[in-house]
């Protein structure tokens, strides 16, 4: 996109491509979470926000969900934050990997180090680096860094909390795995108590459209002019992003869309155009890779209408 698009055209092309996928039905829900086996199907929302802090929306836009593993770049750059890249790059290697996000993966033969901060080995690692000194304290760290960049006040679904908290014995088994390599703190259950609570935050698609936009916008949220992350590290977060930001689709991802993003097994997915807007997509029948089925679309649509790949 060489251009910046007036916002009426930008709502048009959204609505439409609303309109075009709203009765889609591909995909189904990720109800190994307990809670998000019980969601509205039917949910579906896009949202772009600009770097000049106007939204524009289209569908469901009120509807709130919780933000799942969206969360994962920005809670890695929390950490680079408090502790710095050296340190951060000591618990977690940036490659990606073929393998499932949550699978039991192999470590790095000599630094045992987690492939990248966007599976769940290394976010957990990331995610074991917020200080708090207890998961309710860290919860608030959280809610602090997710709200510079929302720019409004957010609420933890403590359904969804509760489900993840009861269900996840193969996080918590990973989390052991991290600590008999050294990539996580000895107290396993506080960080991953944490995990899940960094998971349960509640948003909507305009949530996600400016937390894009705020990394489009080398780390400034555009709506409330603060600033949510150090400019240096906004390059390390849309790097990895772009890498690894769609599960097992990431290399596909990368060549049909080309933008820095990340998904959610909620069906959410936010991606940024650099220096020019963030977009969210809500909808939450996701397909085998945990990506959302419409989201995929949707992207795909602006894509070709906009060309909003970055090597274009």
């Amino acid at each position: 996109m060489t251009s910046t698009l007036a916002p009426a055209k930008i709502a048009s092309l959204i609505e439409e491509i609303y309109q075009e996928h709203k009765h889609l039905a591909d995909g189904d829900l990720a109800s190994y979470i307990p809670e998000l086996g019980n969601v509205d199907p039917r949910g579906f929302a896009i949202s772009v926000t600009t770097v000049d802090g106007q939204i524009v929306t289209a569908g469901d836009q009120d509807r709130l969900f919780t933000i799942q593993s969206i969360s994962k770049p920005f809670v890695f750059g929390l950490a680079l934050e408090t502790h710095g890249l050296d340190h951060v790059r000591s618990r977690v290697n940036v490659e990606p990997t073929g393998e499932a996000f949550h699978s039991m993966i192999r470590l790095d033969e000599s630094s045992k180090r987690p492939p990248n901060p966007l599976v769940n080995s290394g976010a957990i690692a990331m995610t074991s680096l917020i200080k708090g000194g207890s998961p309710a304290a860290g919860q608030t760290s959280l809610k602090h860094m997710y709200e510079l960049y929302t720019g409004r006040v957010l609420d933890m679904d403590a359904a969804v909390y509760e489900s993840e908290k009861a269900t996840g014995h193969r996080n918590r088994a990973i989390a052991h795995l991290m600590l008999h390599f050294g990539m996580v703190e000895p107290q396993i259950e506080e960080t991953v108590d944490l995990y899940f609570r960094q998971c349960s935050f509640n948003v909507n698609a305009s949530d996600l459209s400016t937390m894009a936009a705020t990394l489009a916008n080398k780390g400034v949220n555009p709506l409330t002019g603060n600033r949510a992350i150090a400019e240096p590290y906004v390059k390390s977060l849309l790097t990895l992003m772009l890498t690894c930001g769609l599960y097992t689709y990431a290399g596909e991802w990368a060549f049909n869309v080309g933008l820095p993003a990340k998904s959610g097994v909620s069906g959410g997915i936010l991606a940024a155009v650099p220096g020019k807007m963030g977009i969210g997509v809500y909808s939450p029948l996701v397909d085998k890779q945990g990506n959302s089925v419409r989201g995929v679309r949707v992207f795909k649509d602006l894509e070709r209408a906009l060309n909003l790949h970055i090597f274009n």
